[in-house]
């Protein structure tokens, strides 16, 4: 039988041992990180403070732009840390939070994209209803239960990974505290019942992109409709970056947590893991937002820029919780 011992920490992947390759990835981590960072910063503080961007698309935004700031903050700063002071550890503790936090915020985000995607639904599909299905109320509540299935997701699969006993080892082989390498060191006989757990969550995440992508089929067959080009031009390329950066959060993710471990590290684990816990937090602030002029405004209006005077704050409507079809197109 295989030795059962008290694991206090874990050893993290590192990247090289070359302290030039060491260097490169911390700058690497160092751009993408500062991206995101304020990115999401100015369009989290943006939709707080300016009043016209009270409604439910942007209300949606700013919690995503949260749930991205909490999701990239987790494991690239102890990794940065890592490749500077040339160590590897994380203490046990510390790798239950990451685990929890990641798992949360992950969930969370998928949660909410899939909010998303109902709500560009039936701002473009059924217009006449939107006032009705989104009121205000609606939306908080929505909004409210992405970030509990979050929590509740994530509680269930880090109680169930650590009340696992660790019989092989203390090395994961990934730069952050990952449930599939983490399970590598289980114990056999603890391994089951955190696999269905996992597999329960693919499912829930598979369906949440299945739902996505049939909102936006619909969109795009009433977008078809649109007589003004521009505006279908418009509404195509935004639906289809949206659905990008979905797919590839949902599609790494996926594959991470699904694919047979193998017993050494693999560049390809490594990629996977960048793409989905870093790359579509980057991305978001410049699809979602920065491709959209009402947004693009108030930016400008905030840090002092006076680009699209012409027609500074003439696209929002008049009552701070209305909306229309052509805030989506």
């Amino acid at each position: 039988m295989q030795n059962r011992t008290t694991v206090t920490e874990f050893l993290l992947l590192g990247f090289s041992d070359i302290q030039e390759l060491q260097i490169l990835h911390f700058v690497f981590f160092l751009v993408i990180y500062l991206a995101a960072l304020v990115g999401n910063l100015l369009i989290t503080t943006d939709m707080a403070l300016n009043c016209n961007l009270h409604i439910p698309m942007y209300f949606f935004l700013m919690n995503l732009s949260i749930l991205d700031l909490g999701s990239i903050s987790v494991p690239v700063p102890k990794s940065m840390a890592n490749s500077l002071t040339n160590t590897r550890s994380i203490s046990y503790s510390g790798c239950i939070a990451q685990v929890f936090l990641l798992f949360f915020f992950t969930s969370a985000d998928i949660a909410l994209l899939t909010i998303m995607a109902y709500d560009h639904y039936v701002a473009i599909c059924q217009p006449l209803h939107y006032e009705t299905k989104m009121n205000r109320r609606a939306c908080v509540q929505m909004a409210a239960s992405a970030w509990i299935s979050g929590i509740i997701n994530s509680a269930l699969n880090t109680g169930n990974t650590f009340a696992s006993t660790f019989c092989g080892g203390n090395t994961v082989d990934q730069f952050f505290c990952e449930i599939p390498q983490l399970l590598k060191l289980a114990c056999p006989d603890t391994y089951l019942s955190e696999v269905g757990f996992l597999l329960f969550g693919v499912c829930l995440a598979l369906g949440c992109f299945v739902f996505i992508t049939v909102s936006y089929v619909q969109i795009f067959t009433t977008v078809l409709r649109i007589p003004s080009e521009q505006g279908r031009h418009k509404a195509f390329s935004t639906g289809l970056l949206h659905l990008t950066v979905i797919s590839l959060l949902l599609c790494t993710a996926t594959f991470a947590y699904l694919k047979p471990t193998s017993s050494s590290p693999s560049g390809l684990d490594l990629m996977v893991a960048v793409l989905y816990s870093m790359v579509p937090q980057m991305m978001d602030p410049i699809i979602y937002s920065m491709k959209n002029r009402e947004i693009k405004a108030a930016l400008w209006k905030m840090t002092g820029l006076r680009l699209f005077t012409r027609n500074k704050m003439s696209a929002f409507l008049p009552s701070p919780w209305s909306h229309s079809m052509f805030l989506y197109i």
